[in-house]
């Protein structure tokens, strides 16, 4: 069966064929590969859950109109909240871009992009997937750096890195390389142009303005995986 039996999906249009890992959706390739990586951890001491992976486009929609209309906070590139009532459309997308997707866009429509965390030392619940959390001294720094060691073997890399993704740095995110690379070959432009024409989207005539080099910024533009073959 191929990887896009819909094209729909690659948008977040119509689910493709999903299973459960740990209670979330993912591809089945992605959930093999996700389990064998979480043993593998386990096996080193380190804890792995996931808080987040498929995701359709009315979610995202909900996440974009949320900051768009100020009723969810932004943050800029340093992760300090900005006003978006001070922002003018240009700038407000932009600040949007730095850490969500616009809906059509998301790498978690693939079914093959997971986020991740150290149950052992944070609870889902307090989770707030910002970088100090990753990083020396966070809770999920011992997992961050175990991922920076392993994660190629399983075949998952990160595709937001500094300065080598639109998008900012994410630790916590992790795509399946084998499973998200052909479906990202597949991305069409006028086809999430389509979608996001009937859809009630939040600062839509600015958007479709600047599609193009939105999608050059954010979506393409990301942190290529390894070349060399996963192990599992």
């Amino acid at each position: 069966m191929p990887l896009i039996a819909n094209p729909a999906t690659l948008y977040g249009i119509g689910e493709p064929e999903l299973v459960l890992a740990d209670g979330f959706k993912m591809r089945p390739g992605t959930a093999r590969a996700y389990l064998a990586m979480k043993e593998a951890a386990a096996a080193d001491g380190i804890a792995m859950a996931v808080t987040s992976s498929y995701r359709d486009f009315e979610r995202q929609l909900a996440i974009w109109n949320g900051k768009a209309e100020g009723k969810r906070p932004i943050l800029d590139a340093n992760g300090q909240p900005l006003d978006a009532k001070s922002l003018s459309d240009n700038a407000l997308i932009d600040a949007i871009l730095l850490w969500s997707a616009l809906p059509g866009c998301s790498r978690h429509h693939l079914g093959t992009d997971i986020d991740v965390y150290a149950p052992d030392n944070i609870s889902r619940d307090a989770l707030k997937l910002e970088l100090p959390e990753y990083e020396p001294h966070g809770p999920c720094h011992g997992l961050s750096c175990w991922l920076d060691a392993n994660a190629n073997r399983f075949g998952f890399f990160r595709p937001y890195q500094a300065g080598k993704s639109g998008v900012s740095p994410e630790p916590w995110h992790l795509s399946f390389a084998p499973e998200a690379e052909p479906l990202m070959a597949g991305f069409d432009l006028s086809a999430l142009a389509t979608h996001l024409e009937r859809a009630p989207l939040a600062l839509k005539s600015a958007v479709l303005l600047r599609l193009d080099e939105l999608v050059e910024r954010y979506v393409r533009f990301y942190a290529a995986p390894p070349v060399t073959e996963p192990s599992v």
